[in-house]
């Protein structure tokens, strides 16, 4: 076929920075990003314009998952982000408006791009460094006989999302509750390659928050199941449960035509011997003394009649979700066929009983050791449930990596202050040798570091959304919320009683500097010493592992786009 018209060249874009739709674009981004920040951050509500599912939220995954973006340096960064997300789950607004804020500092620069990438990847050397050091002063150490430090951490993230629309009496309850599913997943018996288990969030919407309860085993949702009646199950001669899970359709209408033809001869019913088939199913398992049989699909009426009454629980439409905590919990092998019964695809449970959380009836299955449990979450509206459901899975993966590394950050915005002046006294004491090293004067040295610094307080300074005036303080580097409004004072110390995190209070004759824009900052003269207080138990706490890796994420984001000579678009 010949073409309609002529192939149309690519389009060649050269130093796509220095274009006011990029600037304009990445500025609109920032933005919307700086305004989603923290506990008071701002909600944001996403559509299409034909209708459909509407999204109130302030998280990252969601924002950028649901927003339309033709920028290709923009979908660079927010590519970026959104696989950081899926790595750590914490940490993206974070991430996110870090890297737009080192784009646009060191891109005001008059340095070379080629410079400021080797400053800044130095940089990050040092914060890293830093950060891993017993002497950081914003690292707290988390400790698993003792769960405060992991209150915090919990409380830290189900507050900061306020689409949530918690109370501090619901706060509370919900993180006793992740903190409890938690330690369902945890194994008794520590191993060489130990697994965490798995918690499987039901949904019960329009009721109230502190409804929510965690249970072990799992829950499968069984509408046909009566509240109260005698659950009659078949069990072994060990007293246990057979189970077996199946993968594959048992409605009877196996048969997909896109799969081929098939030839049935004279008088034959497909369907009857579909049935004929299953029915002969049923008959092995009830020989193999299977007490529960859970379907992924439909399973067929005549077959789980024929199940039930002869001592078989029967359960279908479970969900592909359930199926791979189902086998592992159960230890059963999905069974993919219906013409093929393996002895050894069989798995077990302890025990069964009903629960009901109305209007809804649920078949718990209770294992012998069980590693998995069932969070039963409620919320009023079905907009904040599914914020809070966002927000209580990435608790609970901040949990599983605080296992794999035991530190966390300070939160409000003080790491970020800290590191920043952490920053500033390191840069001004550098010998002469690191800039020989890095092929440039000191001069430019210090002008990407403070651009690096200044990236760092951006992010403490979109934590405030109310007009407060933002203060760190030269002792510590912590970062400091005035009160928008308050009177004019001498001292400071008269309006603020707590650092961001909550560490430091205003007991100590301390002396501030205001956090300010893109204007200079005085250079602090000695490096942010360790607080001396002990853990406050109303410590903000940030994922350490998350963090590190939406630092590193950020600057290398930031790089490479500041490194980008070209795009070039493909028109046809």
């Amino acid at each position: 076929m010949s073409r309609l018209e002529a192939k149309k060249p690519p389009l060649f874009i050269s130093e796509p920075l220095t274009g006011d739709a990029v600037s304009q674009s990445l500025s609109l981004l920032s933005g919307i990003l700086k305004s989603s920040y923290g506990p008071a951050g701002r909600l944001k509500q996403l559509h299409n314009g034909v209708g459909g599912c509407v999204c109130t939220t302030s998280q990252s995954s969601a924002l950028l998952g649901h927003l339309s973006i033709s920028q290709p340096v923009l979908r660079v960064l927010t590519a970026s982000v959104r696989n950081h997300v899926s790595r750590f789950s914490d940490c993206g607004l974070f991430t996110a408006i870090l890297c737009c804020g080192f784009i646009e500092n060191f891109r005001s620069l008059n340095v070379a791009p080629f410079t400021v990438i080797k400053i800044s990847k130095h940089l990050l050397s040092l914060c890293t460094d830093h950060l891993k050091s017993e002497a950081c002063g914003c690292r707290v150490s988390v400790d698993f006989s003792s769960v405060g430090t992991l209150v915090c951490l919990v409380r830290s993230i189900l507050t900061s999302k306020p689409a949530c629309m918690l109370n501090k009496t619901e706060v509370d309850h919900l993180t006793s509750l992740v903190l409890k599913a938690f330690v369902f997943t945890v194994p008794c018996h520590v191993e060489t390659n130990t697994v965490l288990g798995k918690c499987v969030t039901i949904p019960v919407k329009g009721r109230r928050v502190v409804d929510s309860t965690v249970l072990p085993g799992l829950l499968i949702e069984t509408p046909e199941i009566q509240l109260g009646k005698p659950l009659a199950v078949k069990r072994t001669g060990s007293n246990t449960i057979k189970v077996a899970l199946f993968s594959v359709s048992m409605s009877g209408d196996g048969f997909n035509p896109e799969e081929g033809t098939i030839v049935v001869h004279h008088g034959v019913s497909l369907e009857v011997s579909e049935l004929n088939q299953l029915l002969s199913v049923g008959k092995q398992l009830v020989k193999d003394e299977v007490g529960l049989v859970v379907c992924q699909k439909v399973m067929h009426p005549s077959l789980k009649q024929y199940l039930q009454e002869n001592g078989v629980i029967a359960v279908d439409r479970a969900g592909l979700c359930l199926m791979e905590p189902l086998g592992r919990m159960t230890g059963s092998q999905p069974i993919a066929s219906i013409h093929s019964l393996s002895p050894g695809c069989y798995g077990s449970l302890k025990d069964l009983c009903v629960e009901s959380f109305a209007p809804k009836h649920f078949l718990r299955l209770i294992p012998e050791d069980t590693v998995f449990c069932s969070l039963i979450l409620c919320n009023r509206s079905e907009t904040a449930w599914d914020e809070l459901k966002r927000v209580c899975e990435t608790a609970e993966h901040v949990l599983q990596l605080t296992v794999k590394e035991p530190l966390a950050l300070l939160g409000g915005g003080c790491t970020e202050t800290h590191l920043a002046s952490y920053l500033r006294h390191k840069s001004s004491i550098l010998p002469a040798s690191t800039f020989k090293d890095l092929d440039c004067s000191q001069t430019q040295y210090q002008l990407v570091a403070e651009g690096f610094c200044r990236s760092l307080e951006s992010v403490a300074r979109s934590l405030s959304h109310d007009g407060e005036e933002i203060l760190t303080d030269m002792a510590y580097g912590h970062c400091w919320f005035v009160p928008s409004g308050s009177p004019c004072v001498s001292k400071w110390s008269d309006l603020v009683s707590k650092c961001g995190c909550g560490m430091n209070g205003n007991t100590e004759d301390l002396s501030w500097r205001f956090l300010q824009g893109q204007s200079g900052s005085p250079v602090i003269q000695g490096c942010p010493k360790e607080p001396s207080g002990k853990v406050s138990d109303l410590l903000t706490l940030d994922c350490f592992a998350a963090k590190c890796s939406g630092l590193q994420v950020a600057l290398e984001t930031a790089n490479l786009i500041l490194d980008l000579s070209y795009i070039i678009e493909d028109q046809n």
